[in-house]
């Protein structure tokens, strides 16, 4: 069972009320990588880095099983890099910095190797590289995840409406999914939100869970509370990469195995947030994720009598 990836793969300087850090790996796909490897393998990984990027790095992503022939090495650029501040409630940041790089030159192209894929991540970028890779395989995948955000409903929306057409599940966060729809009721934007063409919608909320949407059905998934959120950047990535890893290892695309991916993405979400970018996900193995999703089920488990 194998996964392909498309996203970026890049460096990101950080700061945060609880400590900064002036250069560490990070972009979409890496998360997603680190996040799904734990379930299935392999991860097919479509990028662009630049000369800068770590060697040591890519041996490290193929050590979990990624393979790296769909990621593009730029020799005369630098890689995406994304500077920002997070304020104290961490839920909101300041992006001091965005260097596109050679991701400017980004035109994915799928190698044969990939063709077959039962499962396909479109992590956050260009609607027309999402659209692109949907239309280079031969064979649709049983499960496409879209992921997406603001930028993209404000400059490429008609882009984006076309990729919605294409995909199975749409992962967007409450004021992306109040902008998409027109809608402020998060139920409300979900029913339209799903008629533009996703048959699931993923709502993250952060702190606060996550809800999941398919035709009449809801669920609502907690968050874990933390004592400390060192650094939330990648959460959403490395859920996603929980989720779809969850359901390419069981092969289960029935609702109530959503619910339980969702938690899995959750699961590995909370330990993404413990240390910068993805150095706690480097870290944890398959018995740590289930003890943390043993949390999340003594979380929410409870006996009530109606009288």
């Amino acid at each position: 069972m194998s996964i392909i990836v498309l996203g970026t793969m890049a460096y990101d300087a950080i700061e945060t009320p609880f400590g900064k850090t002036n250069r560490i790996v990070g972009g979409s796909a890496t998360y997603v990588a680190y996040a799904a490897s734990n379930f299935v393998k392999p991860i097919k990984q479509l990028s662009i880095v630049g000369n800068d990027f770590s060697g040591e790095e890519m041996k490290d992503l193929e050590s979990r099983g990624v393979e790296l022939e769909g990621v593009e090495i730029v020799k005369d650029k630098k890689s995406f890099f994304w500077s920002g501040k997070y304020h104290m409630d961490m839920n909101s940041r300041d992006t001091l910095v965005t260097d596109l790089n050679v991701l400017l030159d980004f035109n994915p192209v799928v190698p044969a190797s990939y063709q077959g894929s039962e499962f396909l991540m479109l992590g956050n970028v260009s609607p027309n590289l999402q659209l692109s890779v949907i239309e280079q395989l031969t064979t649709r995948p049983r499960l496409i995840v879209l992921d997406t955000m603001n930028y993209w409903m404000e400059s490429a929306l008609s882009d984006l409406e076309k990729v919605l057409k294409r995909v199975d599940v749409l992962m967007v966060n409450d004021s992306e999914a109040r902008q998409l729809s027109g809608q402020f009721s998060l139920v409300k934007a979900a029913k339209e939100i799903l008629k533009m063409g996703p048959k699931y919608l993923i709502i993250k909320k952060g702190e606060h869970g996550a809800l999941l949407f398919h035709g009449d059905q809801v669920f609502s998934a907690p968050a874990l509370p933390l004592e400390e959120v060192f650094d939330p950047t990648g959460a959403g990535d490395t859920f996603a990469g929980g989720f779809i890893g969850h359901l390419a290892h069981t092969r289960d695309l029935s609702f109530d195995n959503m619910k339980t991916a969702i938690i899995v993405g959750s699961a590995l979400a909370s330990f993404c947030v413990e240390k910068f970018g993805p150095t706690r996900l480097k870290e944890i193995r398959r018995g740590d994720i289930d003890a943390r999703i043993r949390q999340f089920v003594d979380l929410v488990s409870f006996e009530i009598k109606l009288v």
